[in-house]
C-alpha cells in the first residue's frame, strides 16, 4: 500500500510541474553577448529559427584590401561589434558568430537633412550616412532591438516575425527625411560580389525586388518585398557600376522618380516629409522563391500596422521555446547565462520556405516542402557534437524536418552528397568531415526519426556520401586507410574525423539490419590507428608512401596536419573508440597525465598566431575550449580511473570561458555549438559520441531544472548542495534508484521522472 501510495505521489508530482505555468524568461537574456574582436552574434530582432535576423551592422569592413584578404573583416562575420560607436544600417540576413561569413542582405538606413549615399567611415561618421549611438540608448531583447542614431535624432526599432523584418522610425521634424536602402552593402563584402540587383517601384508604398551574390554561397538569391507605412515623397538611387554598354535605357534619366533600378551596385533612397515624433513604419519581408512569394509572405505574416503587437507575440514565441529548460541557479549572472545561451542555441538553423511552402532548392530549381519545414545554415563540423543532440532532446520535430532538409539537399546534389557545410540552397563545403551522418545516426539511435523516414535511404545517402572519391581526399582515405598530408592537407584531422563518421554510418546499417555496410564502415572507422606515432604518443600526418612527416611539432596549429587544432588536441578525437585510444596511449593512468599535462601546460601564443579561431581567450594551458575540436576532451576523465576531474574541469571551464557579459564567448559561438556545450554542461551530462545514446556525467552547475519534452513528460534535476565549492558528485539518483555508471541514457532522461545530484567539498575516489 506504502509503495502504491509513493507511486501515485509520483506521478501526480510529474503531472503538476508539467502543468506550471512559465515565467518571462526573456528577462535573463542578453542577445549582446559575444565574442570579443572575432565573429561576434548578431543582437537584433528575430524569431527562433527564423528567416529574418534583423540586425544592426556597425561597420561596413571589405574582404580584401589592396587585393589580398583583410583580417579586421573577421570581427564582422555577424555585422556587428559592441566596441564600435557608429551604425551604418540595419540589414535582413545574418550568421551567428561563424568564423567565416556571408548576408547582411538588404541595409536601412533612415536619415534626415543632406542625402548622402555613402556610408562614410567611423572615423568620420559625417562623411556619409552612418550616425554614431550610444549603449547607453540601445535596449536589446529577444525579437526586439531599439537604439537612438544621436546624429539624426532618430529612435529607431526592430522587431520581425518568421519572414518579415519590421522597422519603426520615429522622426524629428524634416523636409528632408529619407530611408536608404543599400544594395550594395554586404557582410564579408567585395567588389564583385553582387552578381545583379533589381528593384522596383510597384506604387507609392510599395517596393520589390531582389539581390544575387557570389560570395561564401556562390550562387545565392534573395527576393523581397519592402512596404511604408506612408507614401513616398520622391525617390531615386546612384548606381556605382563601371558598365561600358548602357543600351538604350540611356534614353531615360534613371536616377530620380524611375520605377525600376538595377545594376551591380545600387544604392536607392526614399524620401519624406516628417512631423516632429512621426512614425514611419516599413515592412520587409524575404524569400527565395521570388517578389510574389515575399508579398505573399508579407500579407499573411504582418497583415496590420500594429508594431507592439508583433513584438509581443515574437517575444511569446522566444518565452515558449526558452521554457523547454527551466532552471534556477546560484547566481543571477548564471541564469542570464544559461538563457542567453539557449537563446543562441534557438537562432539557426533558420527557416528556408515561404509561407506556402516553396523554396529554392540546391538545383537552383523551385522545390515545395512537402509535411515538414525546410532549414538553411548546416553549419555541420560545429553544430553535429552538442547542438543536434541538445536539439534531440528538447527539439525533436525540428530536428527530423532538419535532417529531412537535409535529404533533400542530397536529392537535389549533382555530386549526390549530404551537406557539409550549406546555406541559402549552395554547398560552400566549408571545414571537413561529413558531419550530417552524425546527425542523421544520433537521431536514429535516439528514436526520433519516426516512419515517416526510409532509414535504408538515410542509410544510401551516408554510404554515397562517404565515398566520393573526389571528396577532400576520401579516394586516398579509402585506399591507404588514411588521408596522406603529401597530397591533401590537415590529413590527421580528415583521417581522424572520417573515422568517426564512418562508425556512425555503421550505427545507421546495424539499424537497417545491412551487414554488409556495417562491416564495411566499422572496419573503416579502426583508420584512426593508421596515423598514431606510437613512437611519440600523438596522432602525426603521414606521407602517401607510408612514412611519417618530418619536422613535425606537437603543439603548432598550422601546416602540421591538423585543422584550427594541434597533435595534443587531435590526438584525443576518436569520439567513438575511447577505451580503445586510452589502451593505445598507455592505458589510464599514462592518459590522465597527458590529460592533466593539456589543461596545466604553457603554451606559448606563437604556436596559433597564424590560427584566426584560436585566442588566448579560450585557451586553458593547452586545451582550446574556444574552438570545437576539443569540446569533449574534459568529459575524457570518465573513461580512466579519476572521473572526478571531468567534473573539476568542466566547472572550472563554465565559470571561466562563459559570461552575461558583451564578450562572455570565449570563441565563435558557431551556429550555436558553443552555447549547447554550456547548456548540456550547466544541467550535469554531455554527448561525448552522438550516435550513441550516452551522455556523459559532469558537474552540474545549476541548483535545479526541468526540462520539458514535447511528448510531454518531463525530467525534473534536484542539486542538492550546489555551490561553487561544492563541484564534485557524491551520488546520481534517477527516480529514486542510484546511478553507479559514469553516464546516462538518453531513454533515461527522455522518460522523465526525478534526476538527483549530491554535491560535495571533495571527490568521490
Amino acid at each position: 500500500m506504502r509503495r502504491l501510495f509513493i507511486f501515485i505521489f509520483f506521478v501526480l508530482s510529474i503531472r503538476l510541474i508539467a502543468q506550471t505555468t512559465t515565467s518571462n524568461l526573456i528577462q535573463y537574456v542578453n542577445p549582446l553577448v559575444g565574442t570579443k574582436n572575432m565573429g561576434h552574434t548578431y543582437p537584433g530582432a528575430t524569431v527562433p529559427f527564423g528567416m529574418v535576423q534583423l540586425s544592426p551592422e556597425t561597420d561596413t569592413v571589405q574582404y580584401e584590401l589592396n587585393g589580398k584578404y583583410n583580417g579586421d573583416v573577421y570581427k564582422y562575420c555577424s555585422g556587428y561589434q559592441y566596441d564600435d560607436n557608429t551604425i551604418v544600417g540595419f540589414s535582413h540576413t545574418h550568421f551567428s558568430g561563424t568564423g567565416h561569413s556571408d548576408l547582411g542582405d538588404f541595409l536601412i538606413m533612415p536619415t534626415v537633412g543632406n542625402l548622402k549615399l555613402n556610408p562614410g567611415t567611423a572615423n568620420n561618421p559625417e562623411s556619409g550616412y552612418r550616425s554614431r549611438f550610444n549603449h547607453n540608448n540601445e535596449t536589446v531583447q529577444p525579437a526586439y532591438y531599439k537604439v537612438l542614431l544621436d546624429d539624426y535624432a532618430i529612435q529607431t526599432e526592430l522587431t520581425a516575425t518568421n519572414r518579415v523584418g519590421f522597422h519603426q522610425y520615429t522622426f524629428p521634424e524634416s523636409e528632408n527625411a529619407h530611408i536608404i536602402l543599400d544594395l550594395i552593402s554586404g557582410i564579408y563584402n567585395y567588389n564583385e560580389k553582387n552578381v545583379w540587383t533589381f528593384v522596383r517601384v510597384e506604387n507609392d508604398t510599395l517596393i520589390t525586388g531582389y539581390r544575387q551574390t557570389n560570395g561564401w554561397a556562390r550562387t545565392r538569391t534573395v527576393y523581397f518585398a519592402m512596404v511604408f507605412s506612408k507614401p513616398i515623397k520622391e525617390y531615386g538611387h546612384k548606381k556605382y557600376d563601371q558598365n561600358i554598354y548602357k543600351g538604350f535605357w540611356r534614353k531615360f534619366d534613371e536616377s530620380k522618380n524611375f520605377p525600376e533600378m538595377a545594376g551591380k551596385q545600387i544604392r536607392a533612397y526614399f524620401n519624406f516629409k516628417t512631423t516632429e515624433g512621426e512614425k514611419i513604419k516599413i515592412k520587409f519581408a524575404l524569400s527565395s522563391v521570388s517578389a510574389q512569394g515575399a508579398i505573399k509572405n508579407l500579407q499573411t505574416e504582418i497583415p496590420h500596422w500594429d508594431f507592439e503587437l508583433v513584438k509581443n507575440q515574437s517575444q511569446d514565441l522566444w518565452n515558449k521555446e526558452l521554457s523547454k529548460i527551466e532552471v534556477e541557479t546560484l547566481t543571477d549572472k548564471d541564469k542570464e547565462t544559461f538563457y542567453t545561451a539557449l537563446y543562441h542555441i534557438f537562432l539557426g538553423p533558420i527557416t528556408y520556405m515561404d509561407v506556402d511552402s516553396a523554396y529554392r532548392g540546391l538545383d537552383q530549381n523551385i522545390h515545395y516542402a512537402k509535411d515538414f519545414t525546410n532549414y538553411t545554415i548546416f553549419s555541420l563540423w560545429d553544430t553535429y557534437r552538442a547542438l543536434h543532440p541538445l536539439f534531440n532532446l528538447i527539439q525533436p520535430k525540428r530536428n527530423a524536418d532538419m535532417i529531412k532538409s537535409m535529404l533533400e539537399h542530397y536529392n537535389q546534389s549533382v555530386h549526390k552528397m549530404l551537406p557539409v557545410w550549406s546555406h541559402y540552397a549552395n554547398e560552400n563545403w566549408c571545414m571537413i568531415g561529413y558531419h550530417s551522418v552524425p546527425v542523421i545516426a544520433d537521431a536514429l539511435i535516439k528514436g526520433i526519426l519516426t516512419d515517416d523516414f526510409n532509414y535504408n535511404d538515410l542509410l544510401n545517402a551516408s554510404v554515397n556520401t562517404a565515398e566520393n572519391q573526389y571528396y577532400d581526399g576520401i579516394n586516398y582515405y579509402m585506399q591507404l586507410g588514411f588521408v596522406p598530408e603529401d597530397k591533401n592537407s590537415s590529413s590527421v584531422s580528415k583521417t581522424l574525423e572520417y573515422a568517426y563518421d564512418d562508425w556512425c554510418i555503421a550505427q545507421i546499417a546495424e539499424k537497417t539490419g545491412n551487414k554488409l555496410v556495417y562491416d564495411k564502415f566499422i572496419l573503416r572507422s579502426q583508420f584512426f590507428t593508421n596515423v598514431y606515432d606510437s613512437t611519440i604518443g600523438f596522432m602525426r600526418p603521414k606521407l602517401s608512401d607510408g612514412t611519417w612527416k618530418n619536422d613535425f611539432n606537437t603543439l603548432s596549429t598550422h601546416g602540421q596536419g591538423f585543422i584550427e587544432g594541434n597533435a595534443w588536441n587531435y590526438s584525443l578525437y576518436v569520439p567513438h573508440q575511447p577505451v580503445q585510444m586510452i589502451e593505445m596511449m598507455g592505458g589510464k593512468k599514462r592518459f590522465v597525465q597527458q590529460l592533466d599535462s593539456l589543461f596545466t601546460m604553457q603554451f606559448d601564443d606563437k604556436y596559433f598566431a597564424e590560427t584566426e579561431d584560436i585566442t588566448r581567450d579560450g585557451i586553458i594551458g593547452n586545451y582550446v575550449h574556444g574552438n570545437e575540436p576539443g569540446h569533449h576532451i574534459p568529459y575524457l576523465y570518465n573513461w580512466t580511473d579519476q572521473p572526478w576531474k571531468t567534473q573539476e574541469r568542466v566547472r572550472m571551464i563554465m565559470e571561466s570561458m562563459y559570461s552575461n557579459t558583451p564578450d562572455g564567448l570565449c570563441g565563435n559561438d558557431d551556429a550555436g555549438q558553443m552555447s549547447a556545450w554550456y547548456v548540456f554542461s550547466a544541467l550535469g551530462f554531455y554527448p561525448v559520441c552522438p550516435g550513441s545514446d550516452q551522455y556523459a556525467i559532469g558537474s552540474p552547475l545549476v541548483k535545479s531544472a526541468k526540462i520539458n519534452f514535447e511528448n510531454g513528460k518531463v525530467m525534473v534535476i534536484d542539486v542538492k548542495n550546489q555551490s561553487s565549492k561544492n563541484i564534485y558528485v557524491q551520488k546520481i539518483m534517477l527516480n529514486n534508484k542510484e546511478i553507479t555508471r559514469n553516464y546516462l541514457l538518453h531513454s533515461e532522461i527522455t522518460e522523465g521522472g526525478f534526476l538527483t545530484y549530491i554535491m560535495g567539498l571533495k571527490p568521490k575516489k
